[in-house]
């Protein structure tokens, strides 16, 4: 049975989003086991379940907290939901909570696998041909080295392979352009380190603007121009449906045409709809660690909760932990 622990209280929807997420999510998964951290007196509707065990955690960590300040709120869900799974051995946790305070706890918790330099964001992009697109970084480091942006690529091709099954995925770092000598001082360096070394599938430089076609399967990114790019793409889609639902509403004959069209546009939205993803998957630590969307509803933190169940499923992490011995160099291994 998988064990997923769950910080029940940092959504900006509060505990009703992720109580109903849980619900949502143990309708079709009945090999899981739920430990819900956070205000009892909220999660009264859980207390039915057979499959959920209830942690009484009276603090909230708030959106704005540095990661310190979670380090030092140890009676907060964020802390003993991070906590319990390091201290039980559970499978994944998941938080809808502060991005930096849950990341970095959960990285100071659980502690980077061996070999690997910093951790990052991972998380799946829908792209025009259906073809599951990876990106990372999106948001767990503003700041990155060429070398580590080498690591990321090791850890995108790892996840890819075992997630989405491609044997060969293709490599791209973003950049302003697709010439190898586009792009910010590390990635120009980076762009060398990979090349030189022959890295299996990659092929350079791509653009944003092709970012989503389909003809890649990972792309790698610093965590501050990958978070730019997520919320981009973000806002686009949502624009998007906002206008395409304006222009039908215009008059009785546009009205009439998206009845033929309909079909068309509800699976377009079913693509462009982020909240399926459920949120992003920090690799690099010891575990499953699961950052759903803040704004998650019940639908979106169920999503995230069947992504912590699938990485955990995946076996990912010793998979990780294996890709990167194989590809430390000695010297670097100290032997």
């Amino acid at each position: 049975m998988i064990k997923i622990c769950v910080d029940c209280m940092g959504s900006d929807n509060g505990s009703k989003a992720t109580v109903g997420g849980i619900k949502n999510f143990l309708k079709t998964h009945k090999d899981v086991q739920i430990i819900a951290v956070g205000r009892k007196e909220e999660l009264t509707e859980l207390e039915s379940y057979s499959q959920v065990e209830i942690v009484d955690v009276p603090d909230v960590v708030p959106m704005t907290v540095s990661p310190l300040e979670v380090m030092r709120a140890r009676k907060s869900s964020m802390y003993q939901a991070i906590n319990l799974t390091k201290e039980n051995g559970y499978d994944a946790v998941v938080s809808a909570g502060s991005t930096g305070g849950f990341l970095s706890c959960a990285t100071m918790r659980l502690k980077l696998v061996e070999g690997i330099q910093r951790a990052a964001l991972v998380t799946p992009f829908p792209t025009k041909s259906g073809n599951p697109l990876t990106i990372l970084d999106i948001g767990a480091n503003a700041e990155t080295t060429p070398e580590q942006l080498k690591q990321f690529a090791l850890m995108g091709r790892i996840y890819s392979q075992n997630v989405f099954k491609k044997e060969e995925p293709r490599l791209y770092l973003l950049s302003n352009g697709a010439e190898e000598e586009k792009g910010s001082p590390e990635v120009k360096q980076a762009h060398k380190l990979l090349k030189e070394s022959n890295f299996p599938g990659f092929k350079g430089n791509i653009e944003a603007r092709e970012a989503l076609d389909g003809d890649c399967d990972v792309i790698i990114t610093g965590g501050f121009a990958g978070n730019i790019f997520l919320k981009a793409c973000e806002g686009v889609a949502k624009m998007m449906q906002s206008m395409i639902k304006d222009a039908f509403k215009k008059n009785i004959f546009t009205m009439i045409g998206y009845l033929f069209a309909n079909s068309g546009f509800k699976k377009m939205k079913e693509i462009m709809n982020y909240k399926s993803y459920g949120g992003a998957m920090l690799l690099g630590v010891n575990g499953v660690v699961v950052k759903a969307h803040g704004n998650s509803d019940d639908y979106s933190f169920g999503c995230a909760l069947d992504l912590a169940y699938r990485m955990a499923q995946s076996n990912l992490v010793n998979l990780l932990r294996d890709g990167v011995k194989e590809n430390t160099p000695i010297e670097e291994k100290g032997e």
